[in-house]
């Protein structure tokens, strides 16, 4: 019995499939370069804030160089606003789907979750506080954009589908509730070497996560 001929690749495609080993190679490169970027600039940021951090600092975190950086980001403005589209957007993402999961709970038990959730999140991610206490004190460009692109979206939905109705809270309010929650859920965090070193209690413990959660959810709405 003969073995069946194996057809042989031509050379156009020997040179077609080398071409693409590359490419592929290069592509996932810069998707972690990318990503090591905006790791090290989100620390940077919350750190020492937009004024302070410098790309030179940002590329030595990600272990890159300043040309690298630049290719990718071709200024700190571009470089800010990838930081915080990370930042704001996983937490959009998150609360969105919270939002959809909670949809048939009862409005008071949907708002306290919304809430646990909100703290796990800033727990896991305590640069999104700094972010905004950085930006909270200017109105630029950036702030704005902060405010347009993200906040009012939030506030919009908290007010309307969240906390702020669903505790019995007034519409006027709902600007004194918004900061309190902010505050509340994410203080502690922000400040975790702090309150560790004055409380002897380290927040970023995940039992002392759950128990935050439990008392900022309470406290908020009763």
């Amino acid at each position: 019995m003969t073995k069946p001929k194996v057809k042989s690749k031509s050379k156009a495609q020997i040179k077609a499939t080398a071409k693409t080993r590359p490419a592929k190679s290069t592509a996932s490169r810069g998707e972690a370069t990318r990503e090591r970027i905006l790791v090290a600039a989100i620390e940077a940021f919350a750190e020492k804030g937009y004024e302070a951090a410098s790309t030179r600092d940002i590329a030595y975190r990600a272990e890159t160089d300043q040309g690298l950086l630049t290719y990718h980001y071709p200024s700190k403005d571009d470089l800010w606003r990838a930081a915080a589209d990370r930042t704001f957007g996983s937490f959009d993402k998150r609360m969105d789907e919270l939002l959809i999961e909670l949809d048939h709970a009862d409005p008071k038990a949907r708002a306290r979750e919304f809430i646990r959730e909100f703290v796990r999140f800033s727990a896991a991610n305590p640069e999104f506080f700094r972010f905004m206490v950085d930006e909270g004190n200017l109105l630029d460009d950036r702030t704005k954009w902060l405010v347009d692109t993200y906040l009012k979206k939030r506030f919009i939905t908290m007010k309307e589908r969240g906390i702020i109705r669903a505790a019995g809270y007034e519409d006027s309010q709902a600007p004194h509730v918004f900061y309190a929650l902010i505050g509340a859920v994410q203080l502690i965090f922000a400040v975790a070497p702090n309150c560790k070193r004055l409380t002897g209690l380290d927040p970023r413990k995940p039992k002392a996560i759950e128990a935050h959660a439990e008392l900022v959810a309470n406290l908020i709405v009763p």
